[in-house]
């Protein structure tokens, strides 16, 4: 990481100036280890215009020494807690500082207590989204890890597939699924990993239970894993038994849709076109109101990033980032199906990173 992590840091500045604060407050432990490398559990990463300090607590003394080396960041190992150690280093600075925060993730309590020490020393800026803004995009290294993350996903699938029959409960599925991500070297899922079957598959986002798996049902798998800190999302369909006349349909259309929706990504597009270029399929084919959420979602070190692939999003799609496209038709009492990819947004339009079968499998 070293060395990427100061290039970032020195990325977010202009992004800073122009709010304009003097210091961003970076709370989010997602958006730190993308700056700064470091992973664990507990910090806050203090960003000024020439230098960054870390501040994490004594159980992190080795690890930020190890995971910060080389990165200009500096690690402060706070004795009296983060929020203390943070607000009486800016308490130093003897003049009144702009200290941008986000306040998607700094807590009504945190603030308080700031305020509490160091009353008007500290001027508010509202920096929403600056570091989720950088890592929208991505870079080479991490384009790669995704790569990878994605092709692990899709190896996890084939794998399983022999595993998906009558009689084995939706609990074990998903954990044969996450068993096989963890041999093949990810360090976990990136959400609970949902298998849905019969009348379940009609809710989006199903979580495993005990029930069994029955002839003559659609089963939906939406399944991720980390891998190196990168993410990966896919879902498949699946159909235990000959599938009837209306699921053959469904499926259909979710394909079409789909793949409908891949064809509009490219750098420029708002993010509410690829999301009406799924409705308008499915709205033709007589399934537009069984599709209740949004067409996808960006995808990185967290599973669910900007931007968002939804109604009337202007957000644009710009090169390098990597997005989900996941349309969905949702039954109720009947079942649903949905189709789930990882692309990549490039000048030639959207490339697949997940790779396993979008057939039909009647298993």
């Amino acid at each position: 990481m070293g060395h990427s992590g100061r290039g970032r840091i020195e990325r977010l500045w202009p992004l800073l100036f122009a709010k304009p604060a003097d210091a961003l407050l970076v709370t989010s432990l997602p958006n730190i280890r993308y700056l700064s490398g470091f992973t664990g559990s507990a910090g806050m990463l203090l960003v000024t215009s020439h230098r960054a300090t870390l501040f994490t607590d004594s159980r992190y003394t080795i690890q930020a020494a190890q995971e910060l080396a080389g990165s200009g960041v500096k690690v402060e190992i706070a004795r009296k807690g983060l929020l203390m150690s943070v607000a009486s280093h800016l308490g130093r600075a003897r003049r009144r500082l702009r200290l941008g925060v986000d306040p998607g993730n700094l807590t009504v309590a945190q603030q308080g207590a700031f305020t509490g020490i160091l009353g008007n020393q500290v001027k508010w800026v509202q920096a929403a989204g600056l570091v989720e803004r950088l890592r929208a995009k991505k870079d080479p290294t991490e384009l790669a890890r995704m790569r990878e993350a994605a092709q692990l996903i899709s190896d996890v699938f084939a794998a399983v597939l022999p595993k998906i029959r009558v009689g084995v409960s939706e609990l074990l599925v998903s954990a044969e699924i996450e068993y096989e991500m963890k041999k093949r070297g990810a360090s976990g899922p990136s959400f609970e990993t949902i298998v849905a079957s019969g009348a379940r598959s009609a809710l989006p986002h199903a979580r495993a239970t005990s029930k069994l798996l029955c002839e003559k049902e659609l089963v939906v798998l939406d399944q991720g894993a980390i891998l190196a800190d990168y993410c990966s999302d896919m879902t498949r369909t699946v159909f235990l038994g000959r599938a009837p006349v209306r699921a053959r349909r469904m499926y259909q259309a979710v394909k079409e849709a789909q793949e409908a929706a891949k064809a509009a990504v490219k750098p420029g597009v708002a993010a509410g076109d690829v999301d009406r270029a799924a409705r308008r399929v499915l709205e033709r084919r007589g399934f537009g109101r069984y599709f209740t959420h949004s067409t996808g979602h960006g995808l990185g070190m967290e599973v669910h990033e900007a931007p968002r692939l939804g109604k009337g999003d202007g957000s644009l799609l710009e090169e390098d980032m990597v997005v989900t496209i996941e349309p969905g038709v949702y039954v109720e009492g009947f079942g649903g199906v949905r189709i789930e990819d990882d692309v990549v947004v490039t000048s030639r339009g959207a490339i697949d990173l997940t790779s396993a079968t979008r057939e039909f499998l009647e298993l």
